[in-house]
């Protein structure tokens, strides 16, 4: 019986590695077409080879020690390498400074936050069974791998790209956007971090601050600040480099069809889902796009 069970999420595994890879492979053909090379490689295709290398190498302290814990840390730290890489393989621009440094800034606020949490929390409960199996740990690192890229992909296609030009209109839109979505990003993780430190709070959810104004504040700022990002490069694309615009829509789905939004949907749901104010707090509050609370 434990040999079954050990064999039972490998098929899922290999499907989850496999279409992660040829995902990761079309994109990264895509981008290439405009990109600068590197020792005669597409720096686009490298920095795809690159976060993907990140994660596997981190994965193997990850199954022998059976943590999650640099799961988060790392994802941002591999942003942060992988900018840093194109900005030093390509002649860059004004344009090319602006996308890094933002994802810069993102990347150092979200990627301390989230690992102190769970330091504080102890376990991150989206782990309890993927690491006690290689594949399916093995896949979570790899779509981890994937979900860099791709969320990176349009800022990348800019940067590396031989296409240049000043900044623009657009850019003075996607970086208010960026400033935009990044506020609401911080000051929601603020409220709710504040809102669980007080004991009286333990078992209560939040209804104050922005979160009377939508129920996931935080993923409506994720997502905002990726569209500005994605409006900043989009101005020097050429051919190809229009698939890379994939970044910003695979935020949304990510954010709201697969993890994020569904899953904290459905666990405040079984925790309160029979509470008048609970309900009522789902009835007159909008899931992600911010309204003025009732």
């Amino acid at each position: 019986m434990q040999g079954r069970a050990a064999i039972k999420p490998l098929p899922l595994a290999i499907v989850g590695i496999s279409a992660a890879l040829v995902i990761a492979t079309l994109i990264a053909w895509a981008g290439s077409t405009q990109s600068q090379l590197w020792a005669g490689l597409p720096v686009f295709a490298l920095c795809a080879v690159l976060a993907f290398s990140v994660q596997w190498v981190v994965f193997v302290h990850s199954w022998i020690n059976h943590t999650e814990r640099f799961y988060d840390l790392t994802g941002s730290i591999t942003y942060v390498l992988m900018i840093a890489f194109a900005l030093w393989a390509s002649t860059t621009d004004a344009r090319s400074a602006l996308l890094a440094a933002l994802i810069f800034i993102w990347a150092a606020r979200l990627g301390p936050f989230l690992f102190l949490r769970i330091r504080k929390d102890g376990e991150d409960r989206r782990f309890r069974s993927i690491k006690t199996s290689f594949p399916s740990l093995l896949m979570t690192w790899t779509l981890q791998g994937l979900w860099v890229f791709i969320t990176a992909a349009c800022a990348l296609a800019a940067i590396t790209g031989t296409t240049r030009a000043p900044l623009d209109w657009p850019a003075a839109i996607g970086f208010l956007l960026w400033v935009t979505g990044f506020a609401f990003e911080v000051i929601a993780d603020r409220q709710k971090s504040a809102f669980r430190a007080e004991p009286s709070n333990r078992d209560a959810f939040i209804t104050t601050g922005l979160w009377a104004w939508s129920r996931h504040p935080n993923y409506f700022g994720e997502i905002v600040l990726w569209v500005g990002i994605s409006i900043i490069a989009l101005p020097v694309f050429q051919g190809w480099q229009y698939l890379t615009l994939i970044s910003p829509v695979f935020v949304v789905v990510l954010l709201t069809k697969i993890s994020g939004v569904r899953m904290l949907e459905n666990r405040g749901k079984k925790r309160w889902g029979n509470d008048p104010e609970y309900q009522a707090y789902l009835a007159n509050t909008p899931v992600l796009v911010p309204r003025p609370p009732r």
